[in-house]
């Protein structure tokens, strides 16, 4: 019914690059079956960017172990911030073992990353006020709880899909859509009804941009429903004339004249991380949808840097396994020569090296599996290190 591969396709290493197969081929032909370490590092970010965070290890140690191959694996923790040129997963073992998944490892982890690097990018622009994802309808429908997953992992406070939720063991987050007030003729009428059949499980955010002039279909439903209503969502789009902060501030204004300060102000539609910066004075929360879930991936590489012990690696790399190390008091970051002796700090705090094994002949260690299963652990995890970086 769907053009998606299955998960016994990527297992049988069916989703590849036919480059790699013809490899496979022509040094199994030649007896050609050489030890290898390849690193997985990004020499550019999208827009811009000074950071990204890593995502999608959890699937890619799954994967690995799932293959039931003599594979071992450092990498960082799940959620770990990051800047260009640094190694965050060293892959160790027999390059036929894995050449043809190195497709597969790459699209985890570089999509999942996009998402959670722009998820916490907006949520850090937000300041502390609540970021949802609505991005569901954005994408193909089979991997919208990878994605919205990602996006709860960057630090989205909810997510609207419902099956995402489900996943994630979480209540899903939504308002009410133009259809609802479009069937019941009136914003007052369908945000009762909303109230009526919900009233009692979800806060009521009532949507008053579908017929009417924004501030005074806020003023009705406020003084029809008062503290009934949780928050009022604009969905204004960018041809709707006029300033949205402008909106907002009347909206605002006439609320509070009235008595209605608890009564919030919810924000969608086309929301960029900019776009929240100018709006979080008067906005007390946001839903994005596109471009979160439409996210620029995070152009990796997995990169062969040493063979049978030896250093190698191509032009435009550094050769040889690596160190990714963080001091833990002034969190300066260093990349050094793996099992070298670790230079001091200029603070005199401590360096702590960051790649851990994840994988030992094949299997998940305890702490790679520490590393992706504490989910709440690595949402506040990201939080501590955007905050550390801005």
């Amino acid at each position: 019914m769907f053009h998606a591969a299955t998960e016994e396709d990527v297992i049988r290493g069916d989703v590849t690059d036919v480059y790699f197969t013809r490899t496979v081929e022509i040094l199994r032909k030649n007896n050609i079956d050489k030890k290898v370490r390849a690193e997985l590092v990004v020499k550019s970010l999208p827009e811009n960017y000074h950071w990204g965070i890593l995502a999608g290890t959890e699937e890619l140690l799954a994967l690995i172990e799932k293959l039931n191959l003599s594979l071992n694996v450092r990498a960082v923790r799940e959620g770990t911030l990051f800047r260009i040129h640094q190694p965050l997963i060293e892959i160790e073992g027999r390059y036929l073992d894995f050449c043809v998944y190195e497709t597969a490892v790459l699209g985890l982890v570089c999509q999942a990353s996009g998402i959670a690097t722009r998820a916490a990018r907006c949520v850090a622009a937000a300041r502390g006020k609540p970021v949802v994802c609505f991005g569901a309808r954005r994408i193909h429908p089979i991997i919208a709880p990878m994605v919205e997953r990602y996006a709860y992992l960057g630090g989205c406070e909810g997510v609207a899909g419902v099956k995402s939720a489900s996943l994630l063991g979480i209540e899903p987050s939504g308002t009410m859509p133009h259809a609802l007030i479009l069937l019941y003729g009136d914003t007052v009428a369908a945000t009762r009804a909303f109230y009526d059949a919900f009233g009692q499980r979800v806060n009521i955010i009532s949507l008053v941009d579908t017929f009417n002039d924004e501030k005074f279909e806020a003023i009705r439903v406020a003084e029809a429903l008062g503290n009934k209503v949780f928050a009022l969502r604009l969905d204004t789009p960018a041809s709707r004339k006029g300033s949205v902060v402008d909106i907002l501030r009347e909206i605002r204004w006439e609320l509070d004249l009235r008595g209605h300060k608890n009564i919030r102000l919810f924000l969608s539609g086309g929301l960029t991380e900019e776009k929240i910066r100018e709006l979080n004075e008067l906005a007390d929360g946001y839903g994005v949808g596109t471009y979160i879930s439409n996210a620029p991936v995070l152009d990796f590489s997995l990169d062969i840097v040493e063979i049978e012990g030896a250093p190698l690696a191509k032009k435009g790399k550094l050769s040889g396994s690596k160190s990714f190390l963080r001091c833990n008091a002034c969190r300066r970051e260093v990349v050094w020569p793996y099992q070298a002796s670790p230079p001091r700090c200029e603070c005199d705090g401590e360096f702590v090296e960051l790649l851990q094994t994840a994988i030992q002949n094949g299997k998940v260690t305890r702490a790679g599996r520490l590393s992706v299963e504490d989910f709440e652990g690595n949402r506040d995890y990201i939080k501590a290190q955007v905050k550390a970086s801005i």
